[in-house]
């Protein structure tokens, strides 16, 4: 992990809290601290990806760093980015970078409510409770390899050469997320957003929770552990500002920037839920469009597709299959012999065979696990559409042998996507629209339909299910992509 790797040999020092002014115990200096946050930035863009779009690439940074400007630490190189994933959630690296989800920018209704997700974000890094969090030992990575979906202890070898790359999520204690919620208060307040945001904000952020919705990140609660009623905290200390305003200071809400419509127009047209682009299954059948391959899992293995992997995992999560790319330039050769020069690996004699007529190199090995568990597996090598790519299947040795036929045929199935019907997929996108009159939720999705649930509609318009849409307003709709069967 590259926390860990930045940690060694740190010398122990006091440093003063930017926002506090307090004295407290710190391992990572402030250029460390910078250092980790771009080695970091780096695994996020090649692990998870971001949003391919300048134009709203440029909106989100623009606000972000306007808020940076009047934080504590202005001078930090702030980086306000969007990745592409459908989970609703945003996350803050140590020294600045800071990364919100397309999924939660489709869930958001406003310029302002986007102010408060970066507000709260920026606020964990101008109080270093990043820092804090490294300099008590309490880092927790989510691991988004394979190898790492099964068992912990098995990441290491689970991870293709470059591919199932992990990404490193920190849980802040209560405290911190209290801390937070006041600091971006206050850094939106400062550029003029209504302070009012924040309270619609965590109630989506809590509406979305409930509805189980998820892509390939987790969720904002399962990184921002809710410290107690945020809706009524923010409500509170609304409340205070209003109480200690001024008459004609321009505070309290009157006059304040909601900013709907530019935000809207700003979203308008964007990827909404998983990007079939990327990769989708169709019962154990995986197709990929844009490497136009097609390959079969195991029948009633748990499957899963990332950026950076797909497979599955036996029922019993005892055996893993998946497929990765190797690191850029690097042929099957030169991939297999990286790999197998892993530490603990012992390898048996290179073989060559054919996957999908092309030739490819693949190897059994041995490997004993930092808890001294033995395991077995096969790693396979070969190139398509230019790229190498890395087939792997790992059990514990005595399992090894029962999941080798699944191996097998997974590997077999490997072919070229010629289909035009599953190269041509599009994924669902967001459509604005302007009500024509009032209407309930249910007219509205009568009148404009969406290939999503009239729920979800209601959701990620920031209106209850029973609730009205006004007259004149702009909403959002749900047009296009595969629909939820996934075909």
């Amino acid at each position: 992990m590259v926390a860990v790797a930045l940690l060694a040999g740190m010398p122990l020092s006091c440093a003063t809290n930017p926002v506090t002014g307090e004295k407290q115990l710190s391992l990572v200096s402030e250029q460390q601290e910078i250092g980790l946050g771009k080695e970091t930035a780096e695994e996020v863009q090649q692990s998870i990806g971001l949003y391919p779009d300048p134009r709203v690439a440029a909106y989100v940074d623009g606000i972000g760093k306007r808020m940076a400007a009047s934080s504590e630490r202005p001078n930090l190189p702030w980086q306000f980015q969007v990745v592409d994933d459908d989970a609703v959630n945003a996350f803050a690296l140590p020294g600045g970078p800071v990364y919100v989800t397309r999924g939660l920018l489709t869930h958001l209704n406003s310029e302002a409510e986007l102010a408060a997700v970066l507000g709260h974000e920026t606020a964990h890094i101008t109080a270093k409770h990043s820092v804090n969090q490294l300099s008590k030992a309490q880092l927790a990575q989510l691991g988004l390899g394979l190898g790492a979906a099964l068992k912990p202890s098995w990441a290491k070898y689970g991870q293709l050469a470059g591919a199932g790359l992990q990404i490193m999520f920190l849980r802040f204690s209560r405290d911190h997320e209290r801390e937070a919620d006041d600091l971006g208060f206050k850094y939106m307040q400062a550029q003029g957003y209504d302070p009012h945001a924040m309270v619609t904000t965590f109630q989506t952020l809590d509406r979305v929770s409930q509805s189980g919705e998820g892509g390939r990140l987790p969720a904002w609660l399962a990184t921002h552990p809710d410290p107690g009623d945020r809706v009524a905290a923010a409500q509170r200390r609304i409340e205070t500002q209003q109480a200690a305003a001024q008459p004609g200071s321009g505070t309290g809400g009157a006059g304040q920037a909601v900013k709907r419509d530019e935000y809207l127009a700003a979203i308008d047209g964007m990827t909404f839920g998983p990007d079939p682009r990327q990769g989708y299954f169709k019962g154990r059948s995986f197709f990929h469009p844009e490497m136009r391959f097609r390959m079969d899992f195991p029948e009633g293995w748990k499957t899963l597709n990332t950026h950076q992997a797909v497979g599955a995992v036996a029922p019993a999560k005892d055996g893993v299959v998946q497929l990765g790319m190797a690191k850029v330039g690097l042929s099957p050769d030169a991939a297999l012999k990286e790999f197998l020069a892993k530490e603990g690996v012992q390898a048996a004699t290179a073989t060559p065979l054919q996957i999908a007529g092309q030739p490819a190199l693949t190897s059994g090995f041995t490997a004993k696990t930092d808890q001294g568990e033995e395991v077995s597996g096969v790693v396979a090598f070969f190139t398509h559409g230019g790229r190498t790519l890395g087939a792997l299947a790992l059990a514990p040795k005595d399992k090894a042998t029962a999941h080798e036929a699944a191996f097998r045929g997974t590997l077999e199935s490997f072919q070229a996507l010629n289909d035009p019907a599953a190269l041509n997929v599009q994924p669902a996108r967001v459509q604005l629209v302007t009500v024509p009159s009032e209407m309930t939720v249910d007219a509205f999705n009568a009148r404009f339909p969406s290939t999503v649930p009239v729920e979800q509609v209601a959701l990620i318009n920031g209106v209850e299910r029973n609730g009205t849409f006004k007259a004149g307003q702009k909403a959002k709709r749900v047009i296009g992509g595969m629909g939820p069967s996934g075909g």
